[in-house]
């Protein structure tokens, strides 16, 4: 068996960690680099049998996939990269901006990219289901609410924002404009059609997100507990795996499921 060489990206952090434990399980994937950003502490040091590095271009040039979890710079550089070696990106990375999202589009025209903002098996399902409660009861208020460690740097969440644009597609309507991120002071009635956020931070929490459609006397609660961050590990994984062989494009998790439209 022809085994799938990935190479992981942000191997010295958290996640990176996971993936790596997550590829040494996985029976068709063998690990074929380990990178870094210059200058990270772990520069150099073992990584599932390999150094970690922070020169990207001999590893992605000898494999078949790449799973980034890192930061949108670092993920928008090493899109160009595996643009070039037309091989599979995996990205977990969220937080980018309209240009950074521009630019991934440009380089799935030649990698194969599968990105998500939430990489579970479980929360693309969830995604799923939201989209359908919005469409099947388009008068309830749509609200999320997330919390995550207090290590997180990014607000609302990656996912949460997969959730909110989930209902927000399925109503026809742009998530930009119908967001609503904070509430203080007197606010007045709630503006209806609008999808609301709210963001909790502290301790060790993996990730819990909520999604409440209310109506006249009755509300209904969509839910999600991350308990380890091998979920995501494993979804991204099985990401790498189903896009093999796929053509060039911008492909999501609700793709690698066959949730989409």
């Amino acid at each position: 068996m022809n085994r799938i060489r990935v190479v992981i990206a942000g191997a010295g952090g958290r996640m990176g960690r996971t993936l790596i434990r997550a590829v040494s399980e996985a029976e068709d994937f063998e690990l074929a680099g380990a990178l870094e950003h210059k200058g990270h502490p772990d520069l150099g040091s073992d990584a599932g049998g390999m150094p970690i590095t922070d020169d990207p271009l001999p590893l992605i040039a000898e494999a078949d996939a790449l799973i980034d979890f890192t930061k949108p710079e670092g993920s928008v550089a090493l899109s160009e990269l595996t643009a070039q070696a037309r091989i599979v990106h995996v990205i977990g990375t969220t937080g980018f901006s309209a240009d950074d999202e521009t630019k991934i589009r440009a380089a799935a025209r030649h990698a194969t990219i599968v990105k998500s903002g939430n990489m579970s098996l479980g929360v693309t399902l969830l995604a799923s289901l939201v989209k359908q409660a919005a469409k099947a009861l388009p008068d309830f208020d749509v609200e999320i609410v997330e919390m995550h460690h207090r290590m997180k740097v990014d607000a609302p969440s990656g996912t949460a924002l997969l959730l909110g644009r989930a209902a927000a597609d399925a109503r026809g309507v742009s998530l930009d404009e119908k967001s609503v991120r904070v509430r203080d002071g007197h606010t007045g009635a709630r503006e209806a059609g609008t999808i609301g956020f709210a963001t909790l931070r502290g301790g060790t929490v993996v990730g819990e997100h909520r999604v409440v459609l209310a109506g006249p006397h009755e509300h209904i609660e969509l839910n999600h507990v991350a308990e380890d961050r091998m979920i995501f590990a494993n979804g991204a994984i099985a990401a790498a795996r189903w896009a093999q062989g796929k053509k060039p494009g911008l492909y999501s998790m609700a793709d690698v499921l066959g949730l989409s439209d």
